[in-house]
């Protein structure tokens, strides 16, 4: 059973530039506390994945702190935050209070290693603290979006990974297996890159009134595709947050958005019927 707190009871947190988050928390009547994170199960099914933190006394202040380590990385997904006053006490939801995330604001400035690991506090839409967190292989940072009567048009730098010549863009047409190839303009560092998609490139597909388009890039020939997303900053949920017009040829409107896993997708619906992606 969880147990939702008053307000009062707030967690303050900041993260620095290698990704460590501190976390403080007022003092409280408990013998061994820890913070308790819990990975959200997908619908319908049980947890699975805890992660706990020993609460320390403050120096300064009195209250409690926690450090979450940049390693190991947390796995994929939304993990909630609680109080666990001791072990096998009933654990306690927790508000949250400042969240210092400067150093995320310029982290698509850094080049990661491979595996990229990516961790950002944030607010649910019921009012308590959570972690975003994402964990790929490698992953292509887009950047620059940027739409014209023509074509679309995206500035993106590969992490944990490097660009051959024979790198290609693909994107997908969601719930199907096609594809279609673009070649990008790679920069001479092998990182960064950039690709332009028209209306021909977007053509064709499934008959539905509305389709969807994922993007990739493939570092080289044989490669694993990489997702094209935005991850390196302080915005944990970017789908409502940055909203791109749209390229309209054709009989059909073709525009940029950023899925709920901010990854980069293009929906291309019929201009009299518009549909809204998920």
């Amino acid at each position: 059973m969880t147990k939702h707190l008053d307000s009062h009871l707030r967690t303050h947190c900041a993260i620095d530039p290698d990704g460590r988050i501190t976390f403080r928390l007022p003092s409280a009547p408990a013998s061994r506390p820890q913070l308790l994170l819990r990975l959200r199960p997908k619908k319908g099914r049980p947890e699975t994945t805890l992660h706990l933190l020993d609460l320390e006394p403050g120096r300064a202040d009195g209250g409690l702190h926690a450090v979450l380590e940049p390693q190991p990385a947390l796995d994929e997904g939304r993990w909630d935050l609680y109080l666990l006053p001791e072990p096998g006490a009933e654990r306690q939801r927790l508000r949250p209070g400042l969240k210092d995330l400067r150093a995320l604001a310029d982290g698509h400035l850094r080049d990661r290693p491979s595996p990229v690991a990516v961790r950002i506090p944030y607010v649910t839409k019921d009012g308590f603290l959570a972690l975003r967190a994402w964990r790929r292989t490698a992953h292509a940072e887009a950047r620059t979006i940027d739409v014209t009567a023509q074509a679309v048009t995206v500035e993106a730098r590969l992490h944990g990974a490097e660009l051959r010549a024979d790198a290609t863009v693909r994107l997908r047409l969601r719930g199907t297996d096609t594809v279609r190839e673009l070649r990008p303009r790679i920069d001479d560092d092998g990182r960064g890159f950039s690709f332009t998609v028209g209306p021909e490139d977007l053509a064709g597909g499934a008959d539905a009134p509305g389709r969807i388009w994922d993007a990739f890039v493939r570092p080289t020939t044989g490669a694993p595709p990489v997702r094209v997303g935005r991850l390196l900053d302080d915005v944990a949920d970017r789908k409502h947050v940055f909203v791109y017009p749209a390229l309209t040829a054709g009989g059909s409107s073709a525009r940029p958005y950023y899925t709920v896993d901010n990854d980069l997708a293009i929906e291309v619906t019929a201009t009299e019927s518009p549909i809204c992606p998920k």
